[in-house]
């Protein structure tokens, strides 16, 4: 069928975002290690703590900024036995504070990639702190390229079929283009809609996936400016067609 929407990702697809929570992540490790000195790799078994402790917690605290200072929070309390400095925990929070008053940094070629799939309908799917994304979304001046943005808490595969529904959209005239294999791809697949995966340059531990090579309606773009000449070949491609044929470099 022929592709009319494109729904298009945000965080770390649009503009950055990963590396923020990379840096936030490394002064976590700084304060948790002290405590770790028995471990035969601290830094390691720092970050393994806080990623035991994100997914434990996503499910009440969501994703986004104030999940993972919470969850932070609560590991460095842990590892200390509750005795980590007042001031430790702080600095967590002003951490927190600082990505949260982050400018929107867009990547290179992103919205000449918006402005070249103009001719579809575009809809910005982003999922986390309502709160933070919609700052985001403002501040970077995006939604006028868009039919409709949706921020969600969670990305699987029944809250993408309601925002289908909400909007009339078909998965099989449906493309996701973004970051994450485990939230932007595979649940898109399992609709019967198409995507395609434009990897960042880091991967949050709970977003990594197997890549789906071989499916009929998945491409791997290793750039943004690739993806409107991807949506275009999936637009034309028969059904059945090696997807390999379609790869970017």
């Amino acid at each position: 069928m022929t592709i009319e929407w494109v729904g298009v990702d945000a965080d770390d697809t649009l503009w950055h975002n990963e590396s923020y929570f990379t840096d936030s992540s490394a002064l976590f490790a700084e304060l948790a290690i002290p405590y770790l000195a028995h471990a035969d790799d601290p830094e390691r078994a720092a970050h393994d703590l806080l990623i035991a402790t994100e997914r434990r917690n996503i499910p009440m605290f969501g994703y986004g900024i104030k999940g993972a200072t919470l969850s932070m929070i609560e590991a460095a309390l842990e590892v200390s036995g509750l005795t980590i400095a007042p001031a430790d925990i702080y600095r967590l929070v002003e951490r927190a504070k600082t990505m949260m008053g982050h400018p929107v940094e867009f990547l290179d070629g992103a919205v000449e990639a918006l402005d070249a799939l103009a001719s579809f309908r575009l809809i910005l799917i982003t999922k986390g702190d309502v709160m933070d994304q919609r700052r985001k979304v403002e501040l970077s001046e995006i939604s006028p390229r868009f039919d409709a943005v949706e921020i969600l808490h969670e990305k699987d595969a029944d809250t993408y079929l309601a925002v289908l529904g909400r909007h009339g959209i078909s998965p099989e005239s449906f493309v996701m283009i973004g970051n994450s294999l485990r939230s932007d791809v595979l649940p898109v697949l399992d609709l019967g809609a198409a995507a395609i995966h434009v990897p960042y340059t880091s991967t949050w531990a709970l977003e990594t996936a197997v890549e789906p090579t071989g499916h009929p309606r998945f491409r791997l773009a290793h750039h943004i400016s690739h993806t409107p000449e991807l949506v275009r070949t999936l637009d034309t491609t028969p059904k059945g067609a090696d997807p390999d044929d379609h790869r970017t470099d």
